[in-house]
């Protein structure tokens, strides 16, 4: 049995505003054997990478003024701010 190992890792940068931001990472890796799907495993685990950025970054965002105007400002229709825009 040949074991493999898979590792994604993802980042990004969030702009706070007044020349701050904010940068998260997270980096994932996995056992895959033989038959597996080490394709599918890999998006997967960045899919769950992607996730736990977005969730760790999301009280930052909620408390920055910056973020806020940027998505409303982004919206065609004014009121309606999605945390999905961040």
């Amino acid at each position: 049995m040949k074991f493999t190992t898979v590792s994604v890792s993802y980042s990004r940068k969030f702009n706070l505003g007044d020349y701050e931001s904010l940068e998260l990472g997270c980096s994932l890796w996995a056992q895959v054997e033989d038959g597996e799907d080490a394709d599918g495993i890999t998006q997967f685990l960045y899919q769950q990478a992607k996730t736990s950025v977005k969730q760790a970054a999301r009280p930052v965002l909620k408390a920055s003024e910056f973020q806020i105007n940027k998505a409303k400002s982004s919206k065609k229709v004014s009121g309606d701010v999605n945390e999905n825009d961040w």
